[in-house]
């Protein structure tokens, strides 16, 4: 069906809904009451000023005379109004809100008393229609405090007082003076909450909600957040302190409460649900606000990422039946900035009708959009305050923003034109891209891992049987099945690990395959180590709900592992527990299952002598320990997984986190096998990095001498660098050496020799000394080049 369009409003947000719904094929025609000279250019779209955008009587009338099927409020007001009964009326369907729903903007006290009844976090607040009361109110309280006119007030309602004289001067200009009418017939005076803002636009029929980009919104008029408040003055999208753990966590604490308490209350909400959120200072969310339409300038940042049709959309979610569900709301993974500019004076007093010269983009990732201007006789003009916004898109926030400045507000010349010049200062804070990070910030503790192993050793040892000692901290562990009751049976060790948090990243990026073959080599690299041949491995995969081609793609990988270390996949465990996982969560296991004779078993700690020399072997990349680190640093500088990776060209950042863990199962049994009695250790490097590693194939009397400048370093390492302490990569991750060998000094170059033959990367990185009192058993020279 053929959609015609009635589009209310005359704003910037109007211009870029009917900007993006115009390109929709569906798409017939728009009439906009009253539109701006923006939108006066768009294709499929007709401005209509014969009618008032407050007339609803008239604007049905309007409606049924042009055969309109889609009925699209773009400000607050007519939505509070009741315009949605109107059309309801006469059965035609409105991408917005009933009356009743409304509420959440038309009024703060029904707002804030609603977030009470369904325990949605907000800020601690009060309700007054009592000026007296309320003045005696601000004198009691020692917090900072938001004073909110509770009515519709053109999203200027709010005053930030600094001191208690500004507070009861602007809780006089709000009740006594009535500086903002009707709307100040009662306030809502809240806690003064500090952190970040955050703003998301989201969809809504009535029962599912899907969001778009989170967006940071610039209300001050002037440079550094100074000045009084305005509308806005620029945004820009997505935001980097919106993590994809803090998203989830938005959407189960308030956004789907919030919905699902609307529907439960007799008011489901339908359409653009706009929460205005500030994330403190330890990561909470909390709701500013509710707003029951698109924000604006968030819709003219927000718009250009959407790649699904915003028609499509909008119809499912304004229906008789809700059809979001079943509707793609797909996003780009660019960056988007707006830069709103103002009449000279906004917003105090300002002058209309200034002539306006504006070009057209000649580069499609560049919007102008109107927001006060009109068009008369082909020439146009100023006619608001906030008057017109460049926006622009690019593959980095940097990149959008500098677009935006350097590309489109040269596009716009009109006399005494106003902007600010620091849109998304906040995301380039400096302090907060160069404070280093360490693994227990990210939620990891390698000390309490430590620890665990001591507390349970004495638990451990109870087990002791004949053929295995129980004592555990080593790679693997073993049972000599010869002294078992099993005459001249060999050897077997086991090993069992996971892939940790590399998990998440792989969910993100839909791809499994080359977790499952990280699964293996966490594994069967524990098995070679001490001198084992992995024959067996089995596998262990649970879920919430079992998605089989993810579970058949990460078993493929599994499978895969196998093949390269030379072990077969013997059987396996899949679970589905609804109420252990979330969503489309997975978490995954495996044993591995080798075997030796005595003579073949590592570390060989009586053999080893100070002067022994330390080889490297290379390492694919982050293999699959730290990745609770990783993501953080992810996340705290910006950077999405879909984005170009900085340190390998031709993948994203995902895919190249995403490399296997390089199995060095074969390489190591042949040298095994062809310097026989060479290697008197070995240490595979996962968590705990060389620092913890390598010490665990040495004696107690022996310690390792690392050069940490003597090995090829990859790229991932040297970005990671740049966000994490040099002790915590030491202790954290392999940084470019995924094994090390604790080799005699005589026959280092055959062994050698047998590696490189193999395929492996190797280099002389140290060798064994004897230790000193109170000395670590991993020594790393040079480790303050890290620091660079």
């Amino acid at each position: 069906m053929s959609l015609r369009i009635l589009l209310i409003g005359n704003g910037g947000r109007e211009h870029a809904l009917a900007w993006k719904l115009s390109q929709s094929p569906k798409v017939e025609s728009i009439i906009a009451v009253p539109g701006n000279g923006g939108t006066a250019g768009l294709p499929k779209v007709t401005n209509n000023t014969s009618v008032a955008a407050d007339d609803y009587p008239a604007l049905v009338e309007l409606a049924l005379k042009e055969r309109i099927n889609l009925v699209v409020p773009g400000p607050e007001a007519p939505l509070v109004d009741g315009v949605e009964g109107y059309f309801r009326d006469v059965r035609i369907p409105v991408f917005g809100p009933s009356k009743e729903a409304a509420r959440m903007e038309g009024s703060k006290t029904f707002s804030k008393d609603f977030m009470k009844k369904h325990n949605i976090p907000t800020a601690a607040y009060e309700n007054f229609s009592d000026y007296a009361r309320a003045s005696e109110y601000l004198k009691s309280v020692k917090h900072n405090v938001v004073i909110k006119a509770t009515g519709l007030a053109a999203g200027k309602g709010v005053i930030i007082p600094e001191t208690q004289e500004e507070a009861q001067q602007g809780l006089k200009e709000i009740m006594l003076d009535n500086a903002f009418g009707s709307a100040g017939d009662e306030v809502v005076i809240e806690e003064f909450l500090t952190g970040d803002e955050l703003s998301i636009l989201s969809f809504c029929d009535g029962k599912t909600i899907k969001s778009l980009p989170p967006a940071q919104d610039h209300k001050r008029i002037g440079e550094g957040d100074t000045g009084l408040n305005t509308g806005g003055m620029g945004c820009y999208a997505p935001t980097k302190i919106a993590t994809p753990e803090l998203i989830a966590r938005i959407e189960k604490e308030i956004l789907q409460p919030t919905i699902d308490g609307m529907a439960a209350d007799g008011f489901p909400f339908k359409g653009c649900l706009f929460t205005g959120l500030m994330i403190g200072p330890d990561g909470s969310p909390k709701v500013l606000e509710y707003n029951v339409r698109f924000g604006d300038p968030e819709t003219q940042t927000v718009l250009p990422l959407l790649e699904s049709d915003l028609a499509d959309i909008m119809g499912a979610c304004a229906g008789e039946f809700p059809l979001l569900e079943h509707v793609p709301v797909k996003v780009s993974n660019q960056f988007s900035a707006t830069v709103v500019v103002a009449a000279p004076g906004y917003p105090n007093s300002y002058p209309k009708n200034i002539p306006m010269e504006v070009a057209a983009p000649s580069d499609s990732t560049i919007n102008i959009f109107h927001a006060g201007t009109k068009l008369s006789d082909n020439k146009l003009s100023t006619s608001g305050g906030r008057v017109i916004a460049a926006q622009a898109v690019g593959p980095s926030l940097r990149a959008a923003v500098d677009k935006a400045y350097t590309s489109g507000i040269p596009l716009i010349n009109f006399e005494g034109m106003y902007f600010r010049k620091d849109i998304a200062h906040r995301a380039f804070r400096p302090s907060a891209a160069t404070e280093k990070l360490t693994y227990a910030q990210s939620g990891v503790s390698i000390d309490a891992g430590n620890s665990l192993v001591e507390r349970i050793k004495k638990a451990v040892s109870t087990t002791r049987r004949p053929g295995a000692d129980a004592i555990i901290g080593g790679f693997g562990g073993e049972v000599d099945l010869s002294q078992a009751g099993h005459p001249n049976a060999p050897i077997i060790v086991g090993a069992i690990d996971g892939v940790g948090t590399k998990l998440i990243i792989a969910q993100k990026m839909n791809k499994h395959d080359t977790v499952g073959i990280d699964l293996v080599a966490m594994n069967v690299n524990d098995l070679v180590v001490q001198g084992a041949e992995p024959f067996m491995f089995l596998d262990y995969y649970g879920c919430s709900k079992l998605d089989v081609n993810v579970a058949a793609s990460f078993v493929e990988g599994v499978a895969e592992g196998c093949k390269l270390s030379g072990c077969a996949l013997v059987g396996g465990e899949t679970a589905e527990m609804p109420d252990l996982y979330t969503g489309d969560d997975y978490d995954a296991a495996g044993a591995a299952i080798g075997v030796m004779k005595a003579e073949q078993r590592l570390p060989r700690k009586s053999d080893m002598v100070p002067g022994d020399v330390l080889i490297g072997l290379g390492s694919s990349g982050v293999h699959s320990n730290g990745f609770s680190l990783v993501r953080k640093v992810v996340d705290k500088r910006g950077v999405r997984y879909t984005d170009s990776c900085p340190w390998e060209e031709g993948k994203t950042v995902g895919e190249a986190l995403l490399t296997p863990t390089k199995i060095y199962v074969k390489s190591l049994l042949n040298v095994l096998e062809k310097e026989q009695g060479a290697v008197k250790g070995m240490a595979h490097i996962t968590g705990g990095g060389l620092t913890e590693n390598v010490p665990r194939m040495l004696p107690d009397e022996l310690a390792a001498e690392i050069e940490v400048g003597s090995w090829e370093v990859p790229g991932v390492f040297r970005w990671l660098r740049e966000s994490v302490e040099p002790k915590e990569m030491a202790r954290t991750f392999n940084n470019g050496v995924g094994m090390v060998l604790a080799v005699e000094e005589g026959r280092v170059e055959g062994v050698k020799k047998v590696l490189e033959e193999s395929g492996e990367k190797v280099w002389v990185i140290g060798r064994l000394k004897s230790k000193e009192a109170g000395e670590e058993g991993c020594v790393l020279k040079g480790l303050e080049a890290w620091a660079a």
